[in-house]
């Protein structure tokens, strides 16, 4: 079954996925700047959710 999302989960959607052809039409640069800090941003909360599940927080 399904999760229930909020409707602010609902509403942050359409924006999150609008970012990426805005940063396209600023040019190649801005997009590789987006893609370049949205993968650090991935490494990061992967390596703060591992040491959470080590000390059994998360």
């Amino acid at each position: 079954m399904p999760r229930h999302r909020s409707l602010t989960s609902h509403l942050y959607r359409p924006a999150r996925f609008s970012r990426n052809p805005r940063a396209a039409r600023k040019g190649p640069v801005a997009t590789a700047e987006r893609l370049a800090r949205r993968k650090s941003y991935s490494k990061s909360r992967g390596a703060t959710g591992r040491l959470l599940r080590m000390f059994g927080l998360k």
